[in-house]
């Protein structure tokens, strides 16, 4: 599980309020790590995730999958107000693209 762990998706930032970088890991929302340095932060979180893998496999429960690891279908389902779906149809018919099209140009920018 230690090379999953090293998977992960994590991200460092400053905390001015704290004085120092905060680490998190994608996959666990809710852990965070402080270091003096962005090195320091990183292993910090890479310690909690460990240990909260750890904690989860003695617990039975299943751990995240990192996200660089899972498999996207490239469906998105989308809920939106019917008016502003009539909206972007006339808009696209207009424009003589598709809403699928459409959307994923604004997506891109």
């Amino acid at each position: 599980m230690r090379s999953d762990i090293e998977k992960y998706t994590y991200r460092i930032e400053w905390s001015e309020n704290d004085h120092c970088h905060v680490a998190r890991c994608l996959e666990f929302p809710s852990l965070a790590a402080h270091g003096d340095t962005i090195e320091e932060a990183l292993r910090e979180i890479g310690y909690v995730v460990a240990e909260s893998v750890k904690w989860m496999q003695e617990e039975g429960e299943p751990a995240p999958k990192p996200l660089g690891l899972k498999k996207f279908r490239g469906h998105l389902t989308l809920r939106i107000p019917p008016e502003k779906h009539r909206d972007l149809a006339i808009r696209c018919a207009e424009e003589g693209v598709s809403l699928n099209r459409f959307i994923l140009s604004r997506l891109s920018t």
